[in-house]
């Protein structure tokens, strides 16, 4: 029989296996040992290509040659001295205003909609939901190329062949400079509405029925209910729509590769389609690397400037 001193005794089996047992369950008992896959996946993920990308945004690196060495700030000289980076920005804030106002606007709208005929039992919200929801989830490199066939500017293409039979001419969708734009803006917002009315929709379903009874037995319109009732209890859904909406815009490319490719021009050259066109039609890494960092800073600012915006401090 062993005695409650051998057992004790750390230098015995027993009590090495209570020692590490301890140990363990004190290990285990803490949330950075749960928080440990993930901060090591974001770490390796995330932290390191964008400390990457800043030190490349540091170098001459090109896809042409495997040497390179530190220019420091040059890139970003040669870009903020380009009056292209100017004419690109000028593009991604016009995209990224309409886009969001559009996706916004109309996503806010679809979602009552189908708030509407879901609390009357009207038949149709889920096949709507379904029809824009097939929208987001579809790649914005499939959407881009789809858009280009139905804007082709032949009688082939869908939007002329209706405008044609209408009595009007050919529209050129995507070589006018100010029409590209449209077409694009168009397109992207018709994509990115989806999301909106997704997230819009999970609000409105929070709203408790008990607050549009109250207003209307105090008298107030469907205007008015929705001022004093829909839009303050939207208030946090619009401030994160708001933002996700904007890092999508600002960061759009797949979907104005595929339809315009940056033309005609570079009409609809955004920033992160010149990033794109730096590193695999000029092989500049470096500069392409510099640009992304800018574009970082340029979403981390609008970003900030939303915070100091929206005072959500009593919804959170």
């Amino acid at each position: 029989m062993t005695s409650d001193a051998a057992i004790d005794d750390p230098s015995s089996g027993s009590g090495i296996r209570r020692t590490v047992g301890t140990y363990v369950d004190s290990v285990v008992s803490r949330p950075l040992f749960w928080l440990l896959p993930a901060l090591l996946f974001i770490t390796v993920f995330q932290l390191y290509p964008v400390f990457e990308v800043f030190r490349m945004s540091l170098t001459d690196m090109s896809l042409i040659t495997s040497e390179e060495s530190y220019v420091w700030l040059e890139n970003y000289r040669r870009l903020l001295g380009s009056e292209r980076f100017y004419s690109t920005l000028r593009v991604t804030g016009l995209y990224s205003i309409a886009s969001i106002i559009l996706q916004i606007g109309l996503g806010l709208g679809l979602a009552l909609a189908i708030d509407y005929g879901v609390r009357r039992g009207l038949r149709g919200p889920l096949f709507t939901r379904v029809v824009v929801l097939s929208a987001w989830i579809v790649p914005g490199i499939i959407i881009g190329l789809v858009w280009k066939i139905m804007l082709l500017e032949t009688n082939v293409g869908v939007v002329n062949n209706a405008l044609g039979r209408l009595g009007f001419g050919i529209v050129p969708f995507l070589s006018d400079a100010q029409i590209a734009v449209v077409s694009v803006i168009t397109a992207g917002a018709w994509r990115g509405t989806a999301f909106s009315m997704i997230m819009f929709y999970a609000g409105l379903k929070r709203v408790p029925d008990e607050l549009y009874r109250a207003a209307k037995i105090d008298g107030a319109g469907p205007l008015a209910r929705f001022r004093y009732v829909t839009l303050p209890q939207l208030k946090s859904v619009v401030f994160v729509v708001t933002i996700l909406v904007t890092i999508y815009s600002l960061n759009s490319f797949d979907l104005i590769f595929a339809l315009t490719n940056g033309g005609p021009g570079r009409a609809t050259e955004v920033i992160a389609l010149s990033m794109y066109k730096s590193a695999f039609n000029s092989y500049e890494m470096g500069m392409a690397a510099a640009t992304a960092v800018v574009l970082l800073m340029v979403t981390l600012v609008v970003t900030a400037v939303y915070f100091r915006l929206f005072d959500i401090s009593e919804e959170i």
